[in-house]
């Protein structure tokens, strides 16, 4: 394991320790993270953590999408397919409803100038309305901006991290992080 980029943080640091660091901007992130991935939408917190794994994954941030794959299983997605996903989208075994949500998220992460009213077109075909499609795009930057966050300062994953983390991010949402800082 690699000493992170800020010379303030000490090896084997974690994204926590980054949010201890830096409280004033980190609050209204976990606020952020609470209300988009906890609070009423159309997906349910399975399919928000499920879509912010994915784009971790399609990212290849390591720590972002283990720690949200180990907490979207533990919500109830069906374990490998995260991988699935990464590895064969059209092979992986997601609803067809999520297929168009996961595609979209897909194109917004590769390549967002990308994104046309076809796309939003395809999400509200399979049964989504504005709400869903606010959420889709607003999970799917957050996630773009957290694994910008966490491989621009060299945070790793240490594998140990993930089940307790997952399994606090899972029972418990977001909040609690706040106390921690």
């Amino acid at each position: 394991m690699t000493t992170p980029f800020l010379p303030s943080l000490t090896k084997g640091a974690n994204l926590l320790t980054v949010l201890k660091r830096f409280p004033d901007t980190s609050k209204p992130l976990i606020e952020f993270h609470e209300i988009l991935l906890r609070g009423p939408s159309p997906f349910t917190e399975a399919e928000r953590e499920l879509i912010a794994a994915y784009v971790s994954g399609l990212n290849r941030c390591r720590y972002c999408h283990g720690v949200h794959t180990a907490t979207a299983e533990r919500l109830g997605v069906e374990a490998g397919v995260l991988r699935q996903l990464v590895d064969d989208f059209e092979a992986a075994s997601v609803s067809e409803k999520m297929k168009p949500v996961l595609r979209y998220a897909q194109k917004l992460t590769r390549a967002a100038d990308g994104v046309s009213q076809a796309d939003a077109d395809a999400v509200f075909a399979a049964g989504w309305d504005e709400t869903a499609l606010y959420h889709l795009v607003a999970v799917t930057a957050l996630f773009n901006l957290m694994n910008r966050l966490v491989e621009g300062l060299g945070i790793e994953l240490d594998p140990a991290y993930v089940k307790p983390a997952a399994e606090r991010l899972a029972t418990r949402g977001y909040l609690p992080l706040i106390d921690m800082l």
